[in-house]
């Protein structure tokens, strides 16, 4: 196997749910339960958290993760773009000689995990050659061509129709295309593709499709997490025992 290296983003100064990233979730840190569904992998030689946060670097390590550097501030706000801390990252690896083949790009939002999953994602990727990337992603419950938009004259419309008129939308769901959604479970990205193209995903990326993934952004989300994880115990034992 092609070395390869799991890269979990942490920033601190989250401003929607505060620290939101070393929050605990059924009595261990959301960041944890990122840093140990990598520690089960049977592919991921070295787990990396890009944080701009000594406190989250020193938690981080604690968990059995390494932190080699700290983000720059410039590049941890709200607008900071993923590119910018996946690029960081690869000038620091490459600068010290230990680049990668491919990231692992785990986001600590979608904190329930199977690291058996991660490591079909990886096994998936590696052997389709063509492709610039993998995401994971999961069905939506309603089709988005039944969604809307709400136009410049204030009327509702379809998503990405031209015309306002909605009665189509009302058909059995069962008569419209499967879409799918981004889920931060897992993501596996070549570094070579990164680096000729200056993007992340391309336009060749392979759909790994999980089961639902909930990911964390009000404290909404966290108590219907907890309330999960009470129901099912067993979520933790996969990569905590």
């Amino acid at each position: 196997m092609a070395r390869i290296v799991a890269l979990i983003p942490a920033r601190s100064g989250s401003k929607g749910v505060p620290n939101k990233n070393v929050r605990r979730l059924g009595g261990h840190s959301v960041l944890k339960w990122s840093i140990a569904a990598c520690l089960k992998s049977m592919y991921i030689e070295k787990t990396i958290v890009s944080t701009d946060s000594e406190e989250y670097a020193s938690l981080a390590k604690s968990f059995g993760a390494d932190v080699p550097f700290l983000r720059p501030a410039e590049i941890s706000t709200d607008h900071s773009t993923d590119f910018e801390f996946i690029d960081h990252s690869l000038n620091w690896l490459e600068e010290n000689d230990e680049l990668p083949e491919y990231l692992v790009h785990i986001r600590p939002t979608t904190p329930f995990r199977n690291p058996k999953l991660i490591d079909q994602a990886i096994v998936l990727f590696v052997n389709h050659v063509s492709a610039t990337a993998l995401r994971s992603v999961h069905l939506m419950s309603e089709s988005s061509y039944k969604t809307f938009e709400i136009s410049g004259d204030g009327r509702l419309k379809r998503v990405g129709s031209k015309g306002k008129a909605l009665d189509t939308a009302n058909n059995a769901r069962q008569s419209f295309p499967n879409t799918f959604i981004a889920n931060g479970y897992v993501d596996i990205l070549s570094v070579c593709y990164i680096r000729k193209s200056g993007l992340i995903h391309g336009d060749s990326v392979i759909p790994f499709v999980t089961p639902v993934a909930d990911e964390i952004d009000t404290e909404d989300d966290f108590q219907r997490l907890e309330h999960r994880l009470a129901l099912n115990p067993e979520i933790a034992s996969l990569v905590f025992n």
